[in-house]
């Protein structure tokens, strides 16, 4: 194989010296690997890639046996979730993608200022993406993947030959190879499908989530057990804090065999539960209006409890007591009360909630008690700083009428799918959407959100939705946001699937009708047939009745950003001799795709250098040269040619953290020899970088 000057993906020494750019994703089993030599160095051996160059390989019977106390068993029975193509798609997770993301400005709401982002394409791709500079920051993700009802389509991610070949040959797939389509119950492969679909995606969308992140999934019966079990192996059963079960409608229809499915599941997972503290994640709201709360707590043990003087307020004559006339408390030392209150220490037996070191933690916290009959039945009065957290209910009632009908800690209650259809269809003026989430439910999630560091509900993070549809989690964050004033971000990722191409494929007069009237919309906004276009048009027309709901939320970030998938901005180099011509040589002289702008270029190395894509983003000319300043002098980038001496002395004056160029950017060579001197003198602390 023929490798030109501009290797896309390798690391090169560019103007200067200076280290190129990957642009591509990070490879997660190179870094793996380079992990598992520190540990077990004789484990990780040379060996040929496909190309017939040196690469690394993980020995994995030598591993095995080395994290084995015992002799290595092939052959022994174990518990473990296996089905067809499982490897393939723990591989798929972990292959490196040559694709970035292309800003979109005509699409995007207050692109300047915004720090919400909508992307465009397979979301899978997309977290591979956001992998690098997204790990460890997102708080929440909720999802809500195809059902796999046996109408549902579903993403086809070919894994090998024989795949493809039986998905041709079972009439799955058209000639023109469409990459979304229907998973039958008749498919012999019907959860196995649905399965190497999900389990990939999870897998890299773990790497996104903060140590104190947690996962919503929404699903129902068709696959909740299998969903359940590959969220055990991916977050770790540990890590499974509850399945919420939602009430989802209230309108029962038809009679069903046997039974009616009124209800769908939502699984939990955290990424990793924090001393197993699982309320410290999830906190439905804090109560501290705690001012008379009772002790006594009948499956508990006795204990003796000591009352200091003036710590307990009666309601009962001033007098001397020697005991009570309630046969579950026992004065076991007098008492004197005078003026409402004990004069002295006094020793109360009873089946308490609290210990007697509680009972004194609390008195030292400024709490008082308080008995109000002669039966000595005491209560707690907190002080004024106490307080306590209140855990979600694993069940969510929607009946008005119910008294336990759940609400969010801003009072509101969840609705129903009936609620969700009615309201999207107003925003919307048209029904594009069969059974959508309602906007209350996934606030009720984002409003569990718990800091329990700072022991107050979380405002400001970021909230991830990447099968995002008609984008009900980005208006349930911006709703979040009107009411409490936070500052929460959302990433909506969702496949631009071709309505007309849907039309085709409906079998069901009701989808039909729905699909033609998201294409009546389109067509009505003037945008091209594709999903996502109704998925932005809800975000615009949800953020602007927000903002005239809620006119106190005067900051209120209402906008988005719109990004595209794309392939990498950097040509293909890699030829086989056979393939290559002379007039090769004159195409390859730049290693940049002549369709991409100095815009696209930004992003991806943005995405390289783990800068978020909501950064600030300004423009600034020097002598004619446009230069992108990212979160002031983060990341400083002018892709430009002809750089002279004044140009980069002006750039090294800025004194970034990044100083990104274009290769043979430079007007001469002497610019090219002075670079590295020009920010050593100005700026020796700039990263310098090529691509």
């Amino acid at each position: 194989m023929v490798c030109y000057r501009h290797i896309d993906g390798e690391r090169e020494k560019g103007v200067r010296g200076m280290e190129k750019l990957r642009m591509k994703t990070e490879s997660i089993v190179d870094s793996n690997v380079e992990k598992l030599k520190e540990l077990f160095p004789n484990c990780v051996v040379e060996a040929l890639d496909e190309n017939g160059q040196g690469t690394k390989r993980v020995d994995f019977d030598l591993l095995k046996q080395e994290l084995s106390k015992e002799l290595i068993d092939e052959n022994k029975e174990r518990y473990q979730m296996i089905w067809p193509n499982k490897k393939q798609a723990v591989l798929k997770a972990n292959t490196e993608i040559a694709k970035t993301l292309r800003p979109c400005r005509e699409e995007s709401e207050d692109y300047e200022n915004t720090e919400n982002i909508y992307i465009e394409g397979d979301n899978l791709d997309v977290l591979k993406v956001l992998r690098q500079t997204y790990m460890h920051k997102v708080k929440m993700i909720y999802i809500d993947p195809p059902y796999n009802t046996g109408n549902d389509f579903i993403y086809k991610d070919n894994y090998s030959k024989d795949r493809e070949e039986y998905l041709e040959e079972s009439g799955q797939v058209d000639e023109d190879g469409n990459r979304m389509f229907k998973n039958p119950e008749s498919n012999g492969r019907f959860h196995t499908d649905w399965l190497n679909m999900i389990y990939p995606r999870l897998r890299v969308a773990k790497d996104l989530l903060t140590d104190d992140g947690v996962i919503f999934i929404s699903i129902d019966d068709n696959e909740v057990h299998n969903l359940r079990k590959v969220c055990d192996e991916i977050f770790g059963e540990s890590n499974f804090i509850t399945k919420f079960i939602w009430e989802k409608t209230q309108h029962f229809g038809r009679q069903k065999l046997n039974v009616y499915s009124n209800a769908d599941y939502i699984l939990c997972y955290a990424k990793s539960l924090i001393n197993k503290k699982i309320k410290e994640l999830l906190v439905e709201f804090i109560n501290n209006k705690l001012e008379d709360a009772p002790l006594f707590n009948a499956s508990n043990k006795k204990n003796q409890l000591l009352f200091p003087a003036g710590t307990v307020k009666f309601n009962i004559k001033d007098g001397t007591y020697n005991k009570t006339t309630s046969d579950d408390y026992t004065l076991i030392t007098p008492v004197t009360v005078k003026n409402s209150k004990n004069v002295n220490d006094f020793i109360l037996e009873f089946r308490s909630r609290w210990s007697n070191d509680t009972i004194q933690n609390n008195i030292e916290q400024g709490s008082t008690f308080w008995i109000k009959t002669e039966n000595f039945a005491i209560r707690a009065i907190y002080g004024a700083e106490k307080k306590s957290t209140v855990s979600p209910k694993q069940i969510l009632f929607t009946n008005s009428k119910n008294e336990f009908c759940t609400k969010d800690r801003n009072g509101l209650k969840i609705n129903t799918s009936e609620n969700a259809t009615s309201e999207l269809n107003e925003l919307l003026e048209e029904e594009c959407f069969s059974y959508p989430k309602p906007v209350s439910l996934i606030l009720y999630f984002i409003n569990l959100l718990y800091n329990y560091q700072e022991e107050i509900h979380s405002n400001s993070f970021i909230v991830l939705d990447f099968f995002s549809g008609s984008g009900t989690s980005a208006h349930a964050t911006l709703l979040a946001n009107a009411l409490d004033k936070g500052n929460r971000k959302f990433i909506m990722v969702q496949y631009p699937e071709n309505l007309d191409d849907s039309l085709k494929k409906a079998t069901k007069d009701n989808t039909r009708n729905i699909i033609e009237n998201a294409i009546k919309l389109c067509n009505k906004l003037n945008k091209p047939h594709y999903l996502t276009e109704i998925g932005k048009e809800r975000i615009r027309r949800a953020g602007k009745k927000i903002k005239e709901e809620n006119a106190n939320a005067t900051n209120l970030d209402i906008g988005f950003r719109v990004f595209k998938l794309d392939s990498s901005n950097m040509k293909d180099c890699y030829y086989y001799p056979e393939d290559t011509t002379q007039d090769m040589l004159e195409k390859l002289q730049d290693n940049i795709k002549e369709d991409r702008t100095a815009e696209d270029l930004l992003i991806q190395v943005m995405l390289e250098m783990e800068v978020e894509l909501s950064s600030k983003i300004e423009t600034v000319e020097i002598e004619g040269k446009k230069v992108y300043k990212v979160n002031e002098k983060e990341l400083v980038c002018c892709f430009e040619r002809n750089l002279t001496n004044a140009i980069v002395t002006e750039i090294a004056k800025m004194q970034p953290k990044y100083a990104v160029f274009r290769d043979s950017s430079m007007q001469s060579d002497s610019v090219n020899i002075n670079f590295e001197q020009l920010f050593k003198s100005y700026a020796p602390n700039t990263s310098r970088k090529v691509l």
